[in-house]
């Protein structure tokens, strides 16, 4: 299900990181890259990562 633009939050990230030893983070779904890159990207860069991640069924959050 795609989450709404202005209901979204900044960043995907859920503070379950693991870029350092994974491709893809186990708890945002984002590459190393989209992570360390997150405030330079556009809006529009950041729809095609946050399309790509709700596919995936990520965020992932711990609870």
């Amino acid at each position: 299900m795609k989450q709404p633009v202005k209901n979204r939050p900044d960043t995907p990230c859920v503070a379950v990181c693991s870029t350092l030893f994974d491709d893809i983070c186990r708890g945002c779904g984002r590459t190393a890259t989209e992570v360390s890159h997150w405030v330079y990207l556009s809006e529009a860069e950041k729809d095609v990562v946050w399309d790509r991640i709700t596919r995936e069924g990520y965020p992932r959050r711990q609870g």
